[in-house]
């Protein structure tokens, strides 16, 4: 039911039809859909964070897994934001669907906190998958081929988005991927300075970077010397 421009919210069965061929069943899906146009957020403080929530670009095999009861909180928050579009013809509907959907997204984020969670045995061997891909980055000729290993990356090596990779190392270890893939950097141009002779353009060259000085901008940024400072106080 489209009741204006903005917004969107019902109930309607998913198709095809889905079949259970142990006893010859068959089973309709239904599912609640929520569509709504940026148009109602613009301009409010809730349109200027929502790309905060990193979920939307989740793969679907990412999908949030919900509990009864939390499914039952998120379809009472659908049906409030249903019950305000078919009832709330005032001038403060938007507002309040505005409001509601953002409660909405609030609880999936809550919730998918609770999945990396209770997932965290999962979550602990990608987390080991990750540094044994950021190992094996730097012992081959990846640097020189492809760059410094980026995030997007290292999640499409782990078969997951970037976004949902991301979030559960963050959840995990308190850092960002892109943190943890500077740290091993840094650690490999460590040990490159230390135990060879190579010369820093080499050693950028090594590790990915198109020029030495791209080196020794993060080097310095992590460490507080330069390559060749810190070189020369061991």
């Amino acid at each position: 039911m489209l009741i204006n421009k903005f917004i969107s919210a019902y109930s309607m069965p998913s198709s095809p039809t889905s079949y259970y061929p142990a006893d010859g069943s068959t089973y309709q899906a239904k599912c609640w859909c929520l569509y709504f146009s940026p148009e109602l957020l613009r301009g409010t403080q809730f349109g200027r964070h929502i790309k905060d929530y990193t979920f939307f670009s989740y793969d679907a095999s990412e999908a949030l897994h919900l509990s009864l009861q939390e499914r039952e909180t998120i379809i009472d928050c659908l049906k409030k934001i249903d019950d305000e579009i078919n009832n709330g013809n005032d001038r403060h509907s938007n507002t309040i669907i505005a409001s509601a959907i953002e409660l909405f997204l609030n609880y999936c984020t809550r919730f998918y906190d609770r999945q990396f969670i209770t997932r965290k045995k999962a979550n602990k061997d990608i987390l080991t998958h990750f540094e044994e891909l950021l190992d094996d980055y730097f012992t081959s000729d990846k640097p020189k081929r492809l760059g410094t290993p980026t995030v997007a990356w290292c999640a499409d090596q782990l078969h997951l988005s970037p976004n949902y990779f991301g979030d559960l190392i963050k959840k995990e270890t308190g850092k960002s991927a892109i943190d943890h893939i500077q740290r091993k950097t840094m650690e490999t141009a460590k040990d490159l300075l230390m135990q060879t002779d190579k010369s820093i353009s080499e050693i950028a060259y090594c590790l990915g970077y198109q020029y030495p000085q791209h080196l020794s901008r993060v080097f310095k940024k992590c460490t507080g010397m330069t390559p060749n400072e810190y070189r020369l106080s061991e």
